[in-house]
């Protein structure tokens, strides 16, 4: 269940966002109407970054192995390549 409440709430309620976030339930907090920020649980922040700090790790260690250097042109060509199938 999606929740967006004010950025006040996270003070003024914040035992009933925790409950939301221990749940497995994102909080979206807006401040003035618009996106401010999201909350969620530990767990959930690191299964949206894990897989992307095994990729630097993987990066790092190809480049402490090789001399071979790309451009930033060609790491972006070949991302948008891999993203969009091209």
């Amino acid at each position: 269940m999606i929740q967006i409440r004010p950025v006040s709430d996270l003070r003024n309620k914040f035992p009933e966002i925790e409950n939301l976030v221990s749940d497995g339930n994102p909080v979206y907090l807006t401040k003035n109407g618009y996106g401010a920020m999201v909350v969620l649980s530990l767990e959930q922040y690191a299964s949206l970054t894990d897989n992307i700090e095994a990729k630097l790790d993987e990066a790092d260690y190809q480049a402490s192995i090789t001399e071979e250097r790309l451009s930033h042109e060609t790491v972006f060509r070949n991302a948008r390549g891999a993203v969009y199938g091209k």
